[in-house]
């Protein structure tokens, strides 16, 4: 078929590989390939710009639901279709939803790409949404709910991020809870999917053996039999914010009677966008991002009090987060805390050395070229940078980006970032136990 289109090469690669091209179709579905042809495979996935941090009161949870629901059927699918479609080629299908963004993506043999497109966007653009697939499905997300809500490690990182951005969309469970999953309808969900799920939210990425041409045909193709290409739209532009977005600090105590406690430290970080991003991944990485790291051999390797240390750092439109956890003994809470408040003022205080540094760097390094070897990775990095990104940038400028990292910038997203009031979630058997002193 003809469709008009806008295409434009993002980076040239080299001897024909890793060659980044990028398609606007009509309607602003966008459409953007790397070329990996030293490999079999090929990943597609479908990112659709809506993420839980977009839902209102009354459609908490309505975002996770959707990514359940458009397994279960279309005018020319079933559910079991769906799935065997895909595996019956030896590939796999699946989905997850995030604060910010919903991806769909299946993996299948390069020879097997029409297939894993057609099937993508039948699911995308024409799921039936029907009252009897809400009904068994709700009963599928309340049990997800109740698994999660049975692993404390998973508990501690929702209770963190509740207390620090209150209960805003961005603090809530991206899965929702089960008073608002039972009152979500048919038609709420079936309104916020046709509100949201619209060829300019949505950006195709195809990552390996592949013609970039070949991909665009056969996108525009699966989208014009569904009757979604075409029509009056724009991209839409990368997020800037969303609603409701509150820093705080304080502590969240969840009692409960188990054989270990859990525990995240920590406070807001930096937004994806923020210059500071690449100095705290190396800041993040000496201070707990390995077995080398200051707390996993100060907690685990010297004093022995617990399994697992470490910190990370997450990043959103317009904010971000910095924690530190730990899973330990519930009697060595207070010993563990202290250390985690030692390491923290001591790196504030005194910064890195010139050795952790380069650990630092190193590891973030390895970390991205690493993580980049196969096709789902590829795809998910131009399809995620496409959807919030004003622009993507080659790993070979990521990489400078970390080189370029000084001891004077690491000083001063120290100073700035772990200066910032503390936020604590501790999970275990502690009764009204007071933990204020670990944040003052």
């Amino acid at each position: 078929m003809s469709v008009l289109t806008a295409t434009s090469t993002l980076f040239p690669g080299k001897d024909g590989a890793g060659v980044i091209r990028r398609t606007v179709l009509p309607g602003g579905l966008r459409v953007v390939t790397e070329t990996m042809p030293t490999v079999r495979s090929v990943a597609v996935g479908a990112w659709v710009g809506i993420g839980s941090r977009d839902e209102a009161p009354e459609h908490m949870g309505a975002t996770h639901f959707l990514e359940h629901l458009l397994f279960k059927g279309t005018p020319t699918r079933d559910a079991m279709e769906i799935s065997a479609s895909v595996e019956g080629i030896g590939g796999e299908i699946n989905a997850f939803t995030a604060k910010e963004y919903t991806c769909y993506y299946a993996r299948v043999l390069d020879e097997d790409l029409p297939l894993a497109i057609d099937v993508l966007a039948d699911v995308v653009t024409s799921s039936l949404i029907s009252e009897a697939d809400v009904a068994s499905e709700r009963g599928v997300i309340l049990e997800e709910i109740a698994m999660h809500d049975d692993d404390p490690s998973d508990v501690v990182h929702e209770a963190f991020a509740e207390q620090l951005y209150g209960d805003t969309p961005i603090g809530r469970p991206i899965l929702g809870n089960e008073d608002s999953i039972n009152a979500l309808s048919r038609d709420r969900i079936h309104e916020y999917y046709q509100r949201y799920y619209l060829p300019s939210h949505t950006v195709i990425s195809v990552a390996g053996n592949v013609s970039h041409e070949r991909v665009v045909e056969l996108v525009a193709a699966a989208y014009d039999r569904a009757g979604a290409l075409g029509g009056p739209g724009e991209p839409i532009a990368p997020r800037l914010g969303g609603p409701g977005v509150a820093d705080r600090s304080g502590v969240r105590v969840v009692d409960r009677a188990t054989e270990q406690a859990n525990l995240v430290l920590g406070t807001t970080g930096v937004s994806r966008t923020d210059e500071r991003r690449f100095a705290l991944g190396v800041l993040n990485a000496a201070l707990g991002g390995g077995m080398s790291s200051r707390l996993f051999q100060e907690i685990r390797e010297k004093r022995g009090l617990a399994y697992s240390a470490y910190s990370y750092t997450s990043q959103y439109a317009d904010t971000g987060q910095f924690g530190i956890y730990v899973g330990c003994l519930p009697s060595k809470i207070d010993d563990v805390l202290k250390i985690c408040r030692d390491e923290v003022a001591r790196l504030v205080a005194d910064g890195l050395t010139d050795e952790e540094i380069a650990r630092g760097k190193g590891q973030m390094r390895g970390g991205l070229v690493l993580g980049l070897e196969d096709t789902g990775s590829r795809m998910s990095r131009i399809g995620k940078s496409e959807l919030v990104y004003d622009q993507l940038m080659s790993v070979d400028e990521v990489l400078t980006r970390i080189e370029e990292v000084t001891p004077e910038d690491i000083a001063s997203v120290a100073s700035t970032i772990l200066s910032r009031p503390m936020t604590l979630a501790v999970i275990g058997p502690y009764g009204d136990k007071d933990f204020g002193y670990a944040i003052a």
